[in-house]
């Protein structure tokens, strides 16, 4: 018998925990803490039943963002807890998130920045640990305002050390490490 989808805030509160002790306790995007605590990050999640209803929802969550003040809403992470228990389905759907971006005439000015349970970079095996700077509890979009990216990388030399810097963390500190981290995932998905 399957596990019900989780509610809205299961799922906001599972990712607040991820952002407070991986995203930002391990400093893996170190743009993050800023908007995080001055709430400008938007929780949004979708529940889309089909594919083109999720896009729908990216349309509408894109145009939010794009035409708000960004001391208002500087990014938003839209949660997807129903489509996308798979990865590759998740991965294949990306393209169409950035034809989205598109669509919508924003290129240029936001760009997404996907997250998975069960995240796998192009040639890595699926246990390895540097595939976690990108597991999330839920199949989560990173909408981002480019200028933001811009200013943020702006006071960094090489901003290509950052995701280097992340890889050899997750690799020092192991399955062990990440685990007591104690960070919540969809109990529908395999481990």
């Amino acid at each position: 018998m399957s596990q019900p989808v989780p509610s809205d805030q299961t799922c906001i509160n599972a990712t607040r925990i991820w952002l407070e002790q991986a995203v930002i306790g391990l400093n893996l995007c170190p743009f993050a803490k800023a908007p995080y605590i001055k709430n400008q990050v938007r929780f949004a999640v979708s529940h889309a039943r089909h594919l083109d209803s999720f896009l729908e929802t990216l349309d509408q969550e894109l145009q939010l963002l794009a035409a708000s003040d960004a001391n208002e809403i500087e990014t938003t992470l839209l949660i997807e807890p129903m489509l996308f228990a798979d990865f590759l389905l998740f991965n294949d759907m990306l393209d169409l998130a950035e034809a989205a971006v598109h669509d919508n005439n924003l290129d240029g000015i936001i760009q997404i920045a996907p997250f998975h349970p069960q995240f796998q970079f192009a040639d890595t095996a699926a246990d390895d640990m540097g595939n976690h700077t990108n597991r999330s509890p839920y199949p989560t979009l990173h909408l981002i305002r480019e200028d933001s990216i811009a200013k943020a990388t702006a006071a960094i030399a090489d901003p290509a050390v950052i995701f280097e810097h992340n890889i050899a963390l997750l690799h020092q500190m192991g399955r062990q490490g990440w685990e007591a981290l104690a960070i919540p995932t969809d109990p529908r998905l395999p481990e």
